[in-house]
């Protein structure tokens, strides 16, 4: 799958059925994309529900999703990157299923598409709020349509706009 976004990838993975369940690969040791380990989570998410924004801003992320179907949406945040504020999106899940390689620097959020779904990440480091963003809000996001609404609490050196101290609709903030 080719996408927008430069590092970003998008891999197939082996599904082995079994009457008694399936295995689903998700990384191993031999895989080329494979850096090092740092830790592994799971989140569980509800349909319609969001989770996200989030930034890594030295991680690598692997993710998938083993149960359910997710949207993810992700916008290019590497000043010094030719996709710099370009979008992409993707639906993965059991049916759909796939990994994604993630760089660090990319803002990216995830909605479910079904009753429940699980989403796995494995990151090259073991998580810290230091090296992680999350309390950005994009409210309202349209693809290709760069509405932004950020926390004024947060300084981030991604472009946006405040003119008069309203955001760009002439909320106040």
């Amino acid at each position: 799958i080719c996408m927008k976004i430069i590092g970003l990838k998008i891999l197939k993975k082996k599904i082995l059925n079994n009457k008694k369940g399936d295995i689903l690969k998700f990384i191993s040791k031999r895989d080329i994309f494979f850096k090092k380990f740092g830790e592994t989570y799971f989140t569980e998410i509800k349909k319609n529900k969001t989770k996200g924004w989030n930034y890594h801003k030295k991680n690598n992320c692997i993710i998938a999703v083993p149960y359910g179907k997710v949207n993810f949406w992700f916008i290019d945040g590497r000043k010094t990157s030719s996709s710099y504020h370009k979008e992409d999106k993707i639906i993965i899940g059991k049916k759909n299923y796939k990994i994604i390689l993630l760089p660090p620097k990319i803002w990216f959020s995830f909605k479910s598409l079904t009753k429940i779904s699980i989403v796995v990440n494995c990151i090259d480091n073991p998580h810290s709020d230091k090296e992680t963003l999350k309390s950005i809000s994009i409210k309202d996001y349209k693809i290709n349509n760069w509405c932004l609404f950020f926390h004024v609490d947060i300084i981030f050196n991604l472009d946006y706009f405040w003119i008069n101290n309203t955001d760009v609709v002439g909320n106040n903030v």
